[in-house]
């Protein structure tokens, strides 16, 4: 599909589906909440790359022997609200990273339905929306487990679901290792994740 510059979608709020998303040209990223259009463009800074790079190395490495499938930006995880067609589906995200531990939920698009583990890496554009719009979202459709690293401040938000909430996140400092409760027996260890961090 050929890039359009200076394209944007129509931003009335709810009108936005799957089908529409897919005829949207190249050359941008857009995420859809409820149907409504988020730009994801430009690019990352480097900063929030190497953090992502950082931590798909060791749960790659983590997932292996295991029926779990890590997935980085851009990767299409749908959410449908119940039964709806692919065309009509209003939710649309691209996480920093995903682990999907069910197979039946992967196809040739990428993910219909909750990845078992999300992680987002905080940026200044992004962030509001990763710590309402999209916690409330993965909260809805049943995200075990929903990470938000701040890649300045070095603080790691940690939100598992409990009877289907979430309620108040693990708050600490992203050094160290943080177990991750969806993979028992697994743990980010930040150092990792951080090469160039002066040892506490």
């Amino acid at each position: 599909m050929a890039t359009h510059r200076g394209f944007r979608p129509d931003t009335q709020s709810g009108a936005f589906t799957y089908e529409d998303y897919c005829r949207w040209p190249d050359g941008k990223r857009w995420e859809l909440i409820g149907g409504e259009v988020f730009d994801m463009s430009p690019a990352p800074a480097r900063i929030h790359q190497d953090l992502v790079v950082g931590l798909v190395v060791q749960v790659h490495g983590a997932l292996a022997g295991t029926p779990c499938r890590v997935y980085v930006a851009p990767f299409d995880v749908r959410l449908p609200e119940a039964d709806e067609a692919d065309d009509d589906i209003r939710n649309v995200v691209q996480p920093d990273l995903a682990v999907i531990c069910d197979p039946a939920r992967l196809d040739d698009k990428g993910c219909r339905g909750a990845p078992d583990w999300i992680i987002e890496v905080l940026s200044p554009r992004t962030a509001a929306k990763d710590q309402r719009r999209k916690r409330d979202l993965y909260e809805r459709h049943g995200v075990r487990e929903y990470w938000l690293v701040h890649p300045t401040d070095r603080v790691v938000f940690v939100y598992r679901l409990e009877e289907g909430r979430y309620g108040k996140p693990d708050v600490g400092a992203a050094r160290g290792e943080t177990q991750v409760a969806v993979l028992p027996g697994f743990a980010i260890q930040w150092d990792g994740v951080f090469p160039d961090a002066v040892a506490d």
